[in-house]
């Protein structure tokens, strides 16, 4: 109720600007109870990649960049955040305006070019912080290094962020660094930074006594057979599990909006079928051997339900709460908790008509 009466004030503002805004008006807000919703719910905790998250519902890369608002965002009642997109080196990402809003297609279009205050920073802030639930971190590579160094910066990315992170995403997808796309298509490249990133994981391991699972963030665009013979490569590297999916270049749907012209990448209710739709066939590919994080287009608790169906393991999180607000993360958390067991049934009982040959 609170946020229906807020956003029209928030959507006054530019929509980056408004961003901060409310990020700001909730440091108020969580001191006087407006999130009790969620953090009342009953709990169903989940052990999936070895982490123990509280519930499946997360909140998803890119709504805070640096950690600069993790106090605030982990009193809201998310089972999980993921932070970043942060890189080696600090960078201000694109120019502005950077950030659109299609407010008719509940839509948002951006090319903020993973602007951050490098991972260094990142690690700072989650020091600093007193959030003590689990924390995903995603991490990409600068603009101006080369695809063929990629590995590089997704290695040192990764040494910074370790101590700190109970699961780390590789962004592979964002439309809005020239060339990254490629990374997740080009079969060499790929393996480069896989075999890099495997090695130093395990040398990481052993330096602070921990094992942190590795999730590759995919795009919902591909080409036929592209995206199996993407999955085929990580399953090979040992992946534990995929994040479906980033955001689109796709424009179907909403051509007649004047913010469509807008270079980028597409989330919200126009992303929903095409990122089920990728997820089921990455569920169906890949068979069960790695977990899934479904995300994109998800409004309520019903998109919450298909989104399980469709095989996810966990969900995030981003656009719907631009324009729902800090109720959709109760409604998310109150379904999953209703649905899980009915979708581990369904799948043990299908298991059990289809046994393996």
């Amino acid at each position: 109720m609170f946020y229906s009466l807020l956003r029209p004030l928030l959507f006054q503002f530019d929509p980056e600007r408004a961003h901060g805004l409310a990020l700001d008006m909730a440091r108020v807000g969580t001191h006087f109870g407006l999130a009790r919703g969620a953090r009342r719910l009953r709990v169903v905790p989940r052990r999936i990649m070895g982490v123990e998250f509280p519930n499946p519902v997360g909140l998803a890369a890119g709504f805070d960049k640096d950690g600069r608002y993790l106090n605030v965002i982990g009193r809201l009642g998310f089972g999980f955040v993921e932070l970043g997109t942060v890189t080696p080196r600090p960078q201000q990402g694109n120019p502005p305006p950077r950030l659109f809003r299609l407010p008719h297609q509940e839509a948002l279009i951006n090319r903020m070019g993973f602007n951050n205050g490098g991972a260094n920073a990142l690690v700072r802030n989650i020091q600093k912080s007193n959030f003590d639930g689990v924390i995903g971190i995603n991490i990409g590579k600068n603009k101006e290094t080369p695809p063929q160094r990629a590995a590089d910066d997704y290695a040192s990315a990764l040494g910074s962020v370790y101590a700190v992170a109970d699961y780390v995403a590789i962004n592979i997808s964002s439309p809005n660094t020239p060339g990254l796309r490629a990374l997740q298509r080009e079969e060499g490249v790929l393996r480069s930074i896989l075999y890099r990133l495997r090695n130093e994981r395990q040398r990481l391991a052993l330096v602070h006594q921990k094992h942190v699972p590795l999730v590759v963030k995919l795009a919902p665009d591909w080409d036929q057979g592209e995206l199996e013979r993407t999955l085929d490569i990580l399953l090979e590297f040992g992946v534990d599990g995929i994040v479906a999916t980033n955001t689109t270049v796709d424009r179907e749907g909403i051509a007649l909006e004047s913010a469509a012209r807008e270079q980028g990448g597409l989330s919200g209710r126009p992303l929903h079928d095409k990122a089920e739709h990728v997820l089921e066939r990455i569920a169906d590919h890949i068979d069960g051997q790695m977990t899934l994080i479904g995300v994109g287009g998800i409004f309520s608790g019903k998109d919450v339900i298909s989104r399980f169906h469709a095989g996810a393991d966990l969900v995030q999180l981003y656009t719907g709460l631009v324009y729902r607000g800090p109720g959709l993360i109760a409604e998310s958390i109150k379904a999953a908790n209703e649905v899980r067991q009915k979708v581990v049934y369904r799948r043990r009982h299908a298991q059990n008509m289809h046994p393996a040959a």
